[in-house]
């Protein structure tokens, strides 16, 4: 028998694809199966989106490989991106990298710098994808906490308090996931200073800034942070282009350029299509924003009226794609709550623990969810 690699040992399958087999098999079942577990938006992109991929598939010249750093008009149009939005300058020819989507640089960062036993600083709760990649490159896992009680911000305090003597990456996501807490350019300046301070990699894990956020911001506007930052963004979520896996990498040359090590010997570049459609993307205006944010609100209106309806108290500050709510007193477990809503009511909901232990207590809903299924939801109580 073909034994595994021992790294394997280190993950589980990721929460998302084995609960969701389970929920197909409901469906198959004839179960009414209302999902608002996933933030996959059900949106469309732009009509200048599909027209452009769709020039681009009659062009002789898009089917080879293509350029491992992409094609030149989109890294600039993604540093256009970048100075209209955030103010922020890129060099489009060494500063940026595309990327099949952001989830793909979480573990082309973590090859291009971490070695086994390195320690790696990861928000509790936060993205488990941080956790899975650093196990699988056989660093440590250092979680810092993030509690409602300080807006789910970290304790710098705590912070100073912890052995950094062997931490090489600090992940962080403003606007939060999964409690959509909005960050602060204050918060980034402390960041970048303590980056900079202990020798650490910083990186801003960056796809939900525009979703109901009247503020976005970027790591990268702080002062001096390329010389200690990245961030991560992607077209996924702001402009409905979740499978389309277009995303990017953004920082200092020599940065960027250990990145594009591993990446170049990992795949043969991004479909010539699907860059010309993101280029369109990022050429839109800002009624664009605006007009998807206004179907996003009276959703999450919709949602929180749900949560209430559960007993939950709602995270009212929270932006991005997710309602986060806090359970009702007395509820032991998060995972046993959906999971009687799942099977009773036939709706699907995250439980906060698969984002650490701090996010117990808590449950998820995705505004990914058409305005008349949320009522339906809130119709089955």
């Amino acid at each position: 028998m073909i034994t595994t690699a021992k790294r394997l040992d280190t993950v589980e399958e990721y929460y998302f694809s084995s609960k969701l087999r389970e929920v197909r098999q409901l469906m198959s079942e004839g179960k009414p199966i209302i999902s608002m577990g996933i933030g996959s938006p059900d949106l469309s992109p732009s009509k200048p989106v599909i027209e452009a991929v769709a020039a681009a598939i009659q062009d002789e010249n898009g089917h080879g490989y293509q350029s491992y750093q992409g094609l030149p008009e989109m890294r600039q149009a993604m540093a256009d991106f970048y100075k209209d939005q955030f103010g922020v300058a890129l060099n489009p020819n060494n500063e940026i990298l595309p990327l099949m989507g952001s989830k793909e640089g979480i573990m082309h960062i973590s090859l291009a710098f971490l070695n086994p036993g390195d320690h790696v600083l990861i928000p509790n709760p936060g993205y488990p994808t941080y956790t899975s990649v650093t196990n699988l490159v056989q660093a440590v896992p250092v979680y810092y906490d993030l509690k409602e009680a300080n807006a789910w911000e970290p304790d710098f305090e705590a912070l100073e308090k912890l052995d950094l003597s062997k931490v090489k990456i600090m992940w962080l996501g403003y606007p939060h996931m999964p409690t959509g807490a909005r960050g602060s350019l204050a918060l980034f300046e402390k960041l970048v200073a303590f980056a900079k301070k202990h020798n650490i990699l910083l990186i801003n894990d960056n796809p939900y800034s525009f979703v109901l956020n009247d503020n976005p911001m970027s790591l990268l506007q702080v002062e001096g942070a390329k010389e200690v930052a990245l961030e991560l963004n992607s077209l996924s979520k702001t402009f409905n282009m979740a499978g389309w896996r277009v995303g990017m990498v953004l920082g200092n040359p020599e940065i960027i350029d250990a990145v594009l090590k591993v990446k170049s010997n990992m795949d043969s570049g991004m479909f010539y299509g699907i860059q010309k459609g993101a280029i369109a993307a990022l050429k839109c205006d800002k009624s664009w924003f605006e007009d998807n944010n206004k179907i996003y609100r009276r959703r999450r209106e919709l949602t929180e009226k749900l949560a209430e309806k559960l007993g939950c108290k709602v995270y009212k500050e929270g932006v991005g794609l997710f309602v986060w709510a806090k359970l009702p007193e007395g509820i032991e477990s998060a995972e046993k709550f959906i999971d009687e809503i799942l099977y009773e009511k036939h709706i699907f909901i995250t439980p906060g623990t698969i984002f650490g232990s701090n996010g117990e207590g808590y449950i998820r809903f995705s505004l990914c969810v058409k305005e008349e299924k949320i009522q339906e939801a809130i119709d089955r109580f």
